[in-house]
């Protein structure tokens, strides 16, 4: 599992453990339950927007994946509360994590 490495191609997976099947984040290659490896569950993920702010015209939203994983995604639409969405866009830039979503 390198969650990092798939980022860095601009794809976005969650780690999984192998054993206990619970979704691992902050993203890890141990489980923080049963301490078993995880590998990454590769689907196109949707996403909740539990709430957002706006700076000049960019949106930044807190959107929440599988009911327990949050993150924090750019938006150039103005967004909605509870709207569904997927990431556009993702990677790592000097070192930081980045996602866009639709």
């Amino acid at each position: 599992m390198n969650f990092e490495k798939e980022l860095e191609q601009g794809r976005f997976y969650i780690p999984e453990c192998s054993a206990c099947k619970k979704l691992v984040w902050p993203p890890s290659e141990f489980c923080d339950i049963c301490n078993e490896e995880t590998s990454l569950k590769k689907e196109d993920f949707e996403g909740k927007i539990i709430e957002f702010s706006r700076q000049n015209e960019e949106y930044f939203c807190v959107v929440e994946f599988c009911d327990s994983i949050r993150i924090m995604a750019k938006m150039m639409t103005k967004p909605k509360k509870d709207q569904i969405v997927k990431i556009s866009n993702c990677g790592i830039s000097e070192g930081s994590y980045y996602f866009h979503i639709i």
